[in-house]
């Protein structure tokens, strides 16, 4: 599925942050956003900044979708999103939820709310946490069919095998 560039570059950071966990360090934060979005070398101060952001994004993915709308919302609020048209570097018209100015966090934090916000709107079941039990990482749907449950085909086989041998094992 072809999402526009927060609904899926944005949200798919969203969901890289999250995967991390909060061992995560400034190396791995710039390396992450290096191709993504255009800030710069990411500090100390501002890494501890986003792993505390990266646990408000979980939320979204782990909330029913009833539930996301006022978690975005509130993540909208924060990040102190204000949109507008840009067209730099030649580029077409495209939104930006954050003064080019502004600091790093501020930057992740509208980026990644921004996303989430069209996900939300767009294509709300195409995001969450796997089903796999005891794996807690969280994904974003661009498949085709828009049917995944899973984070990846690893924990897809490990569940799928599971079943299969539990069914051959009740089998008369």
């Amino acid at each position: 599925m072809h999402f526009n560039p927060y609904g899926g570059a944005a949200a798919q950071i969203a969901a890289d942050l999250i995967n991390l966990g909060d061992a995560a360090g400034p190396a791995t934060f710039t390396a992450i956003f290096e191709d993504r979005m255009t800030v710069p070398a990411v500090r100390d101060h501002e890494s501890i900044e986003i792993i505390a952001w990266t646990t408000r994004l979980r939320h979204v993915f782990e909330a029913d979708q009833a539930a996301r709308v006022d978690l975005v919302n509130a993540l909208l609020h924060d990040s102190a999103s204000k949109p507008y048209i840009s067209t730099h570097d030649g580029k077409a018209p495209h939104l930006h939820y954050v003064d080019a100015q502004a600091d790093t966090v501020s930057r992740v934090r509208a980026y990644t709310a921004g996303g989430l916000a069209h996900l939300v709107c767009d294509a709300p079941d195409r995001f969450g946490v796997c089903s796999r039990e005891g794996c807690e990482t969280v994904y974003v749907d661009v498949s085709r069919n828009g049917r995944r449950r899973f984070c990846s085909t690893r924990c897809a086989t490990r569940v799928h095998v599971a079943d299969h041998r539990n069914r051959q094992a009740s089998w008369p």
